[in-house]
């Protein structure tokens, strides 16, 4: 037998499924006990090469409320062509198609290495990639320069058949024409006036124009995509024209006085672009790319007046109710969000400026339709010139990592409801028998939209378990869950993703050894972060941080051992014996902490962190910290500053940061030159391998990281200090003056005084 370990990696590579309970508590009453809900993460588009697509469409049950679609879950009788389904328990005929099915023959939906197979939709017409660039052109010249050679640069990596459309803005919003030869054409509106989607389409000559009757007919549709080329038009034609286009990109021409801001009208300008692509192709795969260099600053969506005197809202004016724009803004980019969403087009943001830029109120824009969120401080930096070249990377089959205008629907066996998602997506709001009253996330429906999805996207699904506690489950009961997810795929055919896997019940009086062993504590960390942080974004944080130690405090005192009021008995079992540190680490990760983090940095965070998978969403709770020094090869080593020492160089990941921090000595042999000496030659390569392995993880990484060399009192020591366990601080100095790590300072509780206070409060026959 495979340990549980075992189990749950290799459903994940098959699956992309990680659940937070392997085995499942079989009544309400003893789920809600469980503290952690049964919930799990998924990643639709997990990259796998064993898994070729198949060239027909999915059989689906036949009840109108049910349409699972077949599996190897289900029971089939071969000689009378008959399966029945595993949801409803519905008989249903298998297709003329299966008529030579048998035992022996079976086609590779009912293999159980099949749990997960992907379909191939041949009906319904092809309709191309569509990239809708929106650039602010009140940047100054090398920002402005660098941008433009960034996007012609992107060009050459679209597929040839892809439509491109471009819309500049400053004070005006324009749109340009890419159809005609020789002359630049484009339709300017103004930056201060909202227009409704029909107006947008009305002034750009989108609406289907009253044709006047022609020998008794009217003109036939192929009209209509003349019309809406003017504006998107295939990469193959209009390559020369838009890098031409692009190159003579003028800095906006209105004078900005000393002391103002330039005036940016990105709210008008991102409506336009929403409103164009509804008008010219509803439903149908699309990004709209916008890059701006500061905040809006004037029209609807504005962040912050074009007085310099007067600075951009900050925390403390959001708690004091003094961020003037600020509800106006957001839900102005709202309604654009669920406009796009509604299309199936997602709204990309690459921000790239020294101060905010608006993402706290443009965030939405992203993370409902599932676009990139890229932050950065220039658009000369490697770090968005790299970053913004990987969205157009491609996959180990040679085809982009992208897919577009996905839906996801769940459906479960009969005693499990679905509560909510929570990730880049938005509800369709389709009720059924296995919708959950109580709503966990994005609830109250069985299916979701998600406009953009990458093989890394990976979205947090909720469930209920609503068998009494009176109704027994039969022994060696089975509850089952199927995840559909339908998609443009990026070579522009409709492909289907089914995912069918099952796990036992267990009564949880009887068993709960087994419920204990199977619980994922790395899945169960990352699915309380994720509620953790949603609810982050609309309750105060202290509450926030309450609600997660209340939840620590009732795991320990379910699945610990312990004496009552005898804190120095307390034990877990080795698959909780992780969780209290995550819970720890996250506690002052930047997604919970706002200190010292400007509210559009939490955003990008907050971002990145409903998306993730596992691993990723795992280091940036606790960030990974590697040591290198002459005692051995590079090891993994606590995060704690008690492995700050003087002779290692240390290397960290945070997701967003690599930090390589020298201690004491190295820094100080490096300063004497010890490197460039021949007989210090393993100095050198000691020197040289953190900056390989940070090489290494800065060329894969989306969005690339913010790279750090630092050293022992360096400046920007602060990114390690900050994130380790602060063991030894200016408090306890009787640790000073022994060789045991850094101390510092601060005020913040280890996670030894943590633990302390965890085990104190769950032996405590009070609460």
């Amino acid at each position: 037998m495979a340990t549980y370990l075992e189990f749950i990696q290799q459903n994940e590579e098959r699956d992309g499924v990680r659940f937070s309970w392997n085995v499942w508590p079989s009544s309400r009453l003893e789920a809600t006990r469980m503290v952690v809900p049964l919930a799990c993460l998924l990643t639709p588009l997990k990259e796998r090469l064993d898994l070729p697509p198949v060239q027909y469409e999915p059989v689906l049950c036949g009840r109108p409320t049910c349409k699972a679609v077949l599996n190897p879950l289900c029971q089939v009788d071969y000689r009378a062509k008959l399966w029945a389904c595993n949801f409803c328990f519905q008989r249903n005929q298998f297709p003329p198609a299966y008529a030579g099915i048998s035992e022996v023959n079976q086609p590779a939906e009912l293999m159980p290495q099949f749990s997960t197979i992907e379909y191939i939709v041949q009906r319904g017409p092809q309709t191309p990639l569509i990239f809708l660039y929106v650039v602010d052109t009140c940047l100054e010249e090398e920002d402005l320069q660098a941008l433009k050679e960034s996007l012609q640069m992107s060009l050459s990596l679209l597929p040839a058949d892809a439509l491109v459309g471009l819309i500049t803005f400053g004070r005006m919003v324009q749109v340009h024409e890419l159809s005609c030869e020789g002359i630049s054409k484009s339709y300017v509106f103004r930056g201060t006036k909202d227009l409704t989607a029909k107006q947008i389409q009305d002034m750009l000559g989108l609406s289907r124009p009253a044709v006047p009757l022609q020998q008794g007919r009217p003109l036939q549709s192929p009209e209509q995509p003349v019309i809406s080329s003017r504006f998107l038009q295939p990469v193959h034609k209009i390559d020369m024209n838009l890098t031409d286009l692009l190159g003579e990109l003028q800095r906006d021409p209105w004078p900005v006085t000393q002391g103002k801001r330039p005036l940016r009208s990105t709210g008008i300008a991102l409506s336009i672009a929403v409103g164009l692509l509804e008008g010219t192709f509803p439903n149908t795969g699309a990004r709209i790319m916008l890059f701006t260099g500061g905040p809006p600053t004037q029209g609807p969506g504005m962040v912050v007046g074009d007085e310099l005197k007067t600075p951009i809202r900050s925390w403390h004016d959001i708690e004091k109710d003094n961020a003037r724009f600020m509800k106006k803004a957001t839900k102005h980019y709202e309604t654009l969000a669920n406009r796009a969403a509604a299309n199936g087009h997602c709204v990309d943001i690459y921000a790239c400026a020294l101060d905010q830029s608006g993402l706290l109120e443009m965030k939405c824009c992203a993370n409902l339709t599932g676009g990139h969120m890229v932050m950065g401080d220039s658009f000369n930096t490697s770090l968005f010139k790299q970053t913004f070249q990987r969205v157009f990377s491609k996959g180990l089959n040679g085809e982009f990592r992208m897919a577009f205008g996905a839906s996801l629907d769940v459906k479960t066996s009969r005693e499990l409801k679905i509560a909510g998602a929570i990730g880049p997506c938005i509800s369709l709001n389709t009720k059924g028998p296995c919708v959950s009253e109580n709503e966990l996330g994005v609830g109250g429906t069985s299916q979701w939209k998600i406009c953009s999805l990458d093989p890394s996207t990976t979205l947090a699904i909720y469930f209920e378990v609503v068998n009494q506690h009176n109704a027994p489950i039969p022994q060696g009961g089975r509850g089952a869950v199927q995840f559909v997810t339908q998609y443009q795929h990026s070579s522009t055919q409709r492909r289907i993703r089914v995912t069918t896997i099952a796990r036992n019940w267990a009564d949880a009086q009887s068993q709960l050894q087994h419920i204990e062993a199977a619980f994922d504590q790395e899945a169960a960390a990352v699915l309380m972060a994720r509620l953790g942080v949603y609810r982050a974004e609309s309750e105060e944080g202290p509450d926030v941080l309450r609600w997660l130690d209340r939840q620590l405090i009732r795991l320990c005192q379910k699945f610990g051992q312990y004496n009552k009021d005898d804190p120095n008995s307390f034990r877990l079992s080795e698959s909780f014996s992780l969780y209290p540190q995550f819970m720890f680490h996250l506690r002052r990760s930047p997604f919970l902490q706002v200190f010292n983090n400007s509210p559009d940095e939490s955003s990008y965070y907050r971002h990145h962190f409903a998306r993730q998978d596992l691993t990723q969403s795992l280091i940036m709770i606790q960030p990974i910290l590697y040591a290198y020094s002459f005692h051995g090869p590079p090891e993994p080593v606590l995060l704690d500053s008690s492995s700050i020492l003087p002779d290692r160089i240390l290397l960290m990941d945070t997701f967003f940061q690599i930090v390589i921090y020298l201690g004491e000595t190295i820094a100080q042999w490096q300063k004497a030159g010890y490197q460039d000496m021949p007989e210090y030659e393993n100095f050198k390569h000691l020197l040289q391998a953190p900056l390989d392995d940070a090489q290494e993880i800065l060329q894969t990484r989306f969005p690339m990281p913010r790279y750090i060399h630092t050293e022992h009192g360096g400046s920007q020591a602060r990114f390690l200090l900050s994130k380790v366990n602060p063991s030894q601080t200016h408090n306890n100095l009787y640790a000073w003056g022994q060789e045991s790590g850094a101390p510092i300072l601060t005020d913040d509780v280890s996670l030894q005084v943590f633990m302390d206070h965890l085990k104190k409060l769950a032996v405590s026959s009070a609460s």
